[in-house]
């Protein structure tokens, strides 16, 4: 069977590509709204859910990148009416509710994935325990770990929850408990029945191993642009096989595309196949400034930020303070397509002051005119959506940078 020719891209105009697909090229233009909300997710597929909040948690701010400035108690609203559902899918996310019967048939494709071996041996070694507690959810309603107050503290385990806190994270791990709201970002669990009732219909595939190819194509879409062996990470999938994507671009539902200078064939979904014109043309350009979360999509694979931005990135905030290099939750920063640097910062919330203190630019990122107001743009606003618009700058690098930023801000 002949396939169409599609123009050879540039690795620049790859990553415009990927960017556009996630909803970074352009400064939000309009208000934000919740649909909008619903919408970003929808585009990324899944919004990765992380409890760190020394600036806004990953999830709220991951929206804050693509949205602009919005109120953070929307996603619980859309959580709490049946809109959102959460289940481990990358990691531990939020998806579109009406997503979530996709998400409990591909169950069985991660049993490899770290929640759910655990949960599997929470299962084996406390059985009585777990049934107790899945039959007092059952009689009495949602319950959050909180509600157990006299549990004995575990000496191994999980971040030493107690018991009733791990049993709980083992039957969501497992399916049969589901977050049904959240309670200042804790957890309300409750029977996944109780909690699927109150979604709108979604559609059920009838195998898992259609499930699987439904994701290929759903992290193909969300990538804009794949190599091949980025795509399985996005769903935490077994690797992907050079037959299946010949399958799908066979289906037409995925065109192969070269980019100059990789060795090897890139992936696009057939829904991108004006995008992909544009940016062969030239015609898909980079505008946004912003900061991005370490749990962003764009970043969350090291692998292929490095090798689609040339940007080796750590989280170092599991490291011990005297092994960081750049800080303890450096945010990456996109300019224009590219990623000019990192910010480590703290939202001081009572003081109304963002303390920026360091900002590191990569090397060979020259400290224009139009970088260091971009720059102080996007640092202002992502301020001002914390309720610290009073912004602090220790240090940057290069040392001329931190002091022409105080003078934009």
């Amino acid at each position: 069977m002949a396939h169409e020719a599609h123009p050879a891209l540039t690795p620049a105009q790859a990553r415009v590509l990927h960017l556009a697909a996630q909803g970074l090229v352009h400064v939000p233009r309009k208000k934000a709204t919740r649909e909008a909300v619903e919408w970003a997710i929808g585009r990324m597929q899944m919004l990765q859910i992380d409890t760190i909040h020394v600036v806004a948690r990953s999830p709220y701010l991951v929206l804050f990148s693509r949205l602009g400035g919005y109120p953070m108690g929307w996603l619980d609203e859309l959580l709490a009416a049946g809109r959102l559902a959460e289940c481990w899918a990358h990691e531990a996310c939020f998806v579109h509710a009406a997503d979530y019967p996709l998400h409990r048939a591909s169950r069985p494709l991660r049993q490899q994935h770290w929640a759910m071996r655990r949960a599997h041996k929470m299962a084996a070694d406390c059985p009585d325990g777990m049934h107790r507690l899945l039959q007092h959810v059952r009689e009495h309603g949602a319950v959050r770990s909180a509600d157990f107050k006299n549990g004995r503290r575990a000496e191994t385990g999980w971040w030493d929850w107690k018991p009733e806190k791990r049993w709980l994270e083992a039957w969501f791990a497992l399916g049969e408990l589901m977050v049904a709201r959240r309670e200042r970002f804790q957890r309300v669990y409750d029977l996944a029945d109780r909690v699927c009732a109150r979604h709108p219909a979604g559609r059920e595939p009838v195998s898992a191993a259609q499930a699987r190819r439904d994701m290929l194509l759903r992290s193909i879409h969300a990538l804009g642009i794949a190599r091949a062996h980025w795509i399985a990470d996005y769903f935490r999938l077994a690797r992907v096989t050079r037959s299946e994507l010949d399958d799908l671009c066979a289906d037409g539902e995925v065109m192969r595309v070269e980019v100059r200078g990789w060795d090897k064939p890139a992936y696009v979904h057939r829904a991108h196949a004006e995008l992909l014109e544009r940016a062969a043309a030239g015609r898909l350009r980079a505008g946004h400034t912003t900061l991005l979360s370490p749990f962003d999509p764009v970043v969350w694979d090291r692998r292929r930020v490095r090798e689609l931005f040339g940007f080796d990135y750590t989280l170092e905030c599991y490291l011990p303070a005297g092994r960081r290099r750049y800080g303890y939750f450096v945010l990456p920063i996109l300019h224009r397509g590219h990623l000019v640097g990192r910010l480590d910062a703290k939202a001081h919330r009572r003081h109304g002051m963002f303390e920026v203190r360091s900002i590191h630019l990569e090397p060979g990122v020259a400290v224009s005119t139009t970088l260091v107001a971009a720059l102080a743009q996007a640092i202002s606003r992502c301020a001002r959506w914390h309720d610290t618009p009073d912004v602090q700058i220790r240090a940057g690098y290069p040392h001329t940078l931190s002091a022409r930023l105080h003078a934009q801000l």
